[in-house]
């Protein structure tokens, strides 16, 4: 770790120098089954949502987007290799995973410790049925007041909840409150950025548009995004001791050219290519006044600058960790 507890960005990615040729298919991801159980969701134009705490959740919850999750689940492990946490927890006995999603994180973190007790928590019940016994999923939202008992968790783990936290401090202080002394809780982030170390974004980007916008309209609807450093700030104030940060970059498309950056630009690309409407069409039509037809016209030029391997661009991913005192 770099001082401090902060790790930058600092690795030089080298660009391959015919990165379209290398393209190859578009990665294909398997969908999670619904639950079973029974629930009313909303529609809007054309994307399925969440109906339970309605409007809490920007983005849409239906399949492609579910598939779209688990894809983004991989990418994760390709830059931890392999790997579901950095924080240093061995043989954690009860574990929370927040906005759990698919429950893909939490269904490996079961696997991985068939002795422990896994909870996982989402706005909604689109985890499958089929789960290992030490796995429960509940419909829950982090942003009331937590119900769990007090020093419960060895492990409290998030994945991008970017665009859903109204308060981060009071999300750090009622986890510091479940968890075990010694516990850690674990967060896992993109910073919607688009950005790149040698000029190769156009001033008039509309990729580099889309991000300023998404960051204005989670601004408008209470849902500010920290930068990266604020994470571990605001965990530190919140009471969390040995707080560490990880910042990586991830490249947008093939053009890096090591094999394992093509790899990771490849996955980011499909899932981006993949998810942008979902990202987009919400968010800006409800909070920033566009028409359904402005948003479609932005996305398709954002998509044709993501595949251009002549632009240099990565998202920082942010991993942040911090252990509860032994003592208050």
């Amino acid at each position: 770790m770099a001082d401090h507890g902060v790790e930058h960005p600092e690795q030089v990615i080298e660009v391959e120098d015919d990165a379209n040729s290398t393209l190859g298919s578009q990665i294909a991801s398997e969908t999670s089954s619904l639950n079973s159980l029974v629930v009313q969701f909303e529609y809007e134009n054309g994307r399925r949502y969440h109906s339970f705490q309605s409007g809490r959740y920007a983005f849409p919850n239906d399949e492609d987007e579910l598939a779209r999750m688990d894809l983004e689940h991989h990418i994760f492990l390709l830059l931890l290799d392999g790997e579901l946490y950095v924080a240093p927890v061995n043989d954690p006995q009860q574990i929370l995973d927040l906005g759990t999603g698919t429950g893909i994180w939490a269904i490996d973190v079961a696997d991985k410790y068939p002795l422990a007790s896994v909870i996982g928590t989402d706005l909604s019940p689109v985890q499958p049925s089929f789960v290992p016994p030490n796995l429960e999923f509940q419909v829950d939202d982090f942003e009331n007041d937590w119900t769990f008992r007090r020093n419960s968790f060895d492990l409290i783990h998030s994945r991008l909840l970017l665009a859903s936290v109204s308060d981060y401090p009071r999300l750090f202080r009622q986890a510091l409150s479940v968890l075990k002394p010694g516990g850690y809780f674990e967060m896992h982030e993109i910073d919607p950025g688009f950005e790149c170390d040698d000029d190769s974004i156009p001033a008039d980007s509309s990729a580099l548009r889309w991000s300023n916008l998404f960051f204005e309209g989670c601004r408008r609807i209470g849902h500010p995004i920290p930068a990266p450093a604020e994470y571990k700030t605001q965990m530190e104030e919140a009471g969390f001791v040995d707080v560490r940060l990880k910042i990586m970059k991830r490249p947008t498309n093939v053009w890096p050219k090591e094999k394992n950056m093509k790899r990771l630009g490849l996955y980011t690309l499909t899932n981006h290519l993949n998810g942008l409407h979902a990202f987009t069409i919400g968010l800006f039509t409800r909070v920033l006044g566009w028409t359904a037809e402005e948003v479609e016209i932005l996305i398709a030029n954002c998509r044709r600058e993501w595949k251009d391997s002549s632009i240099h661009a990565y998202q920082r991913v942010i991993f942040v960790y911090g252990r509860k005192p032994e003592t208050s």
